[in-house]
């Protein structure tokens, strides 16, 4: 609230009260919100009409410029998009890539190992970025601090757990994707190199701090004071009867479709609109959807492990959690997720008979031409990518839409409803309330560190 009341000290003289009761503040580049984006507000005698989140941040064009590049420059194409999680945008377009060549027959051992592996850096990915989200980014605005660096300063332990926290999962992605950011081992197929087994078993020990950690941040979170606010979402994501969904699934909604990725341009669709230069997502015609963390543990409860069931019930959770603030308890939750995931694979590799060494590992495709589907779950939502590529294997088109996108609708519609439960606050407490609300999201709006613009119109 400090960091706010100061912008608004600082543009006092831009705002103006109008003969016909309109009144306009703006507040500039408040942080704790990846991208650069403005809300706008329009309130008419107590009355939200709109509210719209305006990215203005300009399009940076990924799907135009692969045409014409090989299929296997894919992942570090890709990985590019984000800073936070290129690891996700790297699997999606390996599988998509894998479904379209044909796969030479090859040991169960190998395609089981990839597979484990895979899993191992997407955790690597879900415990850096969901502890980024938590301890850096959201926890500030149920404190009261403008950000982590005045939090540290009362709280420094705390601070200091989620610095070592994150650190596990940037390890994670170099131990397994050859660096912490955009990663380079990941190849269609496989990996370029598997690590040393002193490296990982180094990983595993972290791995046992990191539980305990996990465990100990959700107690910290659920203590929070959360903003009454259960909404009828309809939940879209990854579904797989047998695990926690990563790379894995078919897309699932909570009214019961259930497909394939290759039949997802069937039934959701992105639509230009004027406000802003991010696509908005919707499923059928015109129905918001809701993708990410409360949407996984909505269709995948079953399949957690019963250490996270343990927790999310200590939490307070029941199995499907219907209020965006208390979605910072659900990354919590995932992040033990992640924790026992990675320790429960590590520890099945380490203690097998396969020989640990610095070689290539990857299945033995043949290129020819097709299109390729894939849907994997970002840290943030359902990922989706669809390639077209020819028989020498040159990408002829390609589609990719992220989270951020399929939420921007249901995001600006918890706006509006948040800021008519908050009318009647003054307009510094409903800007960190409205901030507080987009940041239940964690949205990507590009993959820097700084937001938000806040324009308010009352009439």
């Amino acid at each position: 609230m400090q960091l706010v009341n100061r912008f608004l000290e600082k543009v006092n003289n831009m705002s103006h009260q109008s003969k016909n009761n309109t009144r306009e503040i703006k507040v500039d580049y408040l942080a704790r919100v990846e991208g650069e984006g403005a809300l706008r507000l329009l309130i008419e005698q107590d009355q939200v009409k709109q509210a719209q989140l305006r990215i203005f941040e300009p399009p940076r064009f990924f799907e135009s410029f692969m045409p014409g590049r090989d299929y296997k420059e894919a992942p570090d194409i890709t990985a590019r998009i984000c800073g936070i999680c290129p690891v996700a945008y790297q699997m999606s377009a390996v599988h998509a890539m894998e479904q379209i060549c044909s796969n030479v027959e090859q040991a169960p051992e190998t395609k089981s190992l990839i597979r484990d592996l895979r899993r191992l850096l997407y955790c690597g990915e879900w415990i850096e970025s969901h502890i980024l989200h938590i301890y850096m980014l959201h926890a500030p605005d149920f404190l009261g601090y403008d950000d982590a660096i005045a939090l540290a300063k009362d709280h420094k332990n705390i601070v200091q757990r989620g610095l070592r926290l994150k650190k596990i999962g940037n390890e994670m992605i170099r131990c397994f994707g050859g660096r912490e950011i955009h990663p380079i081992n990941v190849k269609v197929g496989g990996f370029y190199k598997l690590p040393t087994e002193e490296a990982c078993s180094a990983l595993l020990e972290q791995l046992n701090w990191g539980r305990q950690a996990a465990l100990e941040t959700i107690e910290w979170v659920s203590a929070f004071y959360f903003e009454d606010f259960e909404q009828d979402y309809e939940f879209v994501s990854l579904y797989h009867g047998n695990v926690y969904p990563l790379n894995e699934g078919v897309i699932k909604t909570r009214s019961g479709l259930s497909i394939k990725p290759n039949a997802f341009e069937q039934h959701f669709f992105e639509k230009h609109e004027a406000h802003t230069n991010a696509l908005h997502a919707t499923f059928g015609e015109d129905q918001n959807y809701f993708v990410g963390p409360m949407a996984r543990y909505f269709h995948n409860y079953a399949q957690l492990p019963r250490a996270c069931k343990q927790a999310a019930s200590d939490a307070g959770l029941n199995q499907a959690c219907y209020n965006p603030f208390k979605s910072i308890i659900v990354r919590a939750i995932e992040v033990l997720f992640a924790f026992e995931e990675a320790q429960r694979i590590l520890e099945d590799c380490m203690q097998s008979s396969f020989s640990w060494c610095d070689r290539e590992i990857a299945l033995d495709l043949t290129v020819q031409a097709g299109i390729g589907y894939a849907a994997t779950e970002a840290p943030r939502g359902l990922l989706w990518h669809r390639y077209e590529i020819d028989e020498q294997g040159v990408i002829l088109s390609a589609k990719i839409v992220p989270p951020t996108s399929q939420n921007q609708r249901i995001i600006e519609s918890d706006i509006g409803k948040v800021a008519q439960q908050n009318v009647m606050k003054n307009d510094q407490d409903l800007t960190h309330i409205l901030e507080q609300a987009i940041r239940n999201y964690d949205p990507c709006i590009s993959c820097a560190t700084h937001f938000l613009n806040l324009e308010v119109v009352r009439l």
